[in-house]
């Protein structure tokens, strides 16, 4: 009896380990997340343009892309994702953006990516379990610089806008046929079993503390003063 026991305690605070380390990896994950933003507002010569900030509808980060070359091209990273609400920026959702391309290739890279969506349409898509960038919605280079101007074509057309960082620099990227996924597991690692995405874009959920940091930088960035609603 003593033995059952102590393995049911073991086995219980083997769980309890394990629990608290992928959650730890998560906010790990939203800190690198906002550490992109941040270095984003200090670049306002390369950053956001405010006519996209005001527009924002949602705002998606993928820190340390990969992409790796052999022949073959493969891209895959995983970042969260935050949408504009009545009352603010929603708690971040959790997602995961891949690709392919072909050709002669070989090598490999690491890069942040911001995503934003500019339209209502765009917020609703990332709603969808997988939505492929060029195909379900249009998607476009972001322009770039604090001062620039979105005509309002490209604002009108561009489900989402997208940005890139390379050693520092902030620049316009090519997303086509890259597809981003729900990522399901780690939402429910983080939130529980019964909270789905619309819940949780939609304002539905309470933000973690871990999360406030990154909420209050997408903020700034992004003047959510400017639009009350999505």
């Amino acid at each position: 009896m003593k033995k059952l026991l102590s393995l049911v305690l073991f086995s219980a605070f083997v769980g309890a380990t394990a629990h608290a380390q992928d959650h730890a990896k998560l906010d790990d994950r939203i800190e690198a997340a906002h550490a992109v933003l941040h270095e984003l507002m200090a670049t306002p010569d390369r950053g956001i343009p405010d006519s996209v900030a005001m527009h924002a509808t949602c705002v998606a980060v993928i820190p340390s892309f990969k992409k790796a070359a052999f022949a073959v091209g493969a891209e895959y990273g995983q970042g969260v994702v935050t949408c504009r609400t009545g009352h603010g920026w929603s708690a971040p959702a959790f997602i995961q953006l891949t690709g392919a391309s072909f050709g002669f290739q070989i090598g490999g890279q690491s890069t942040d990516l911001v995503l934003v969506a500019v339209t209502h349409d765009g917020a609703q898509r990332l709603l969808h379990d997988k939505l492929k960038l060029g195909a379900d919605i249009s998607v476009a280079a972001g322009p770039v610089g604090r001062d620039s101007q979105a005509s309002t074509t490209e604002l009108a057309n561009a489900g989402f806008l997208t940005y890139s960082r390379n050693k520092g620099i902030f620049a316009g990227v090519d997303l086509n046929g890259d597809v981003v996924n729900q990522n399901i597991k780690d939402t429910e690692e983080y939130y529980g079993h019964d909270v789905s995405f619309e819940r949780i874009l939609n304002g539905g959920v309470t933000p973690h503390p871990s999360s406030m940091h990154f909420l209050r930088t997408v903020s700034e960035l992004f003047h959510a003063e400017a639009r009350g609603t999505r």
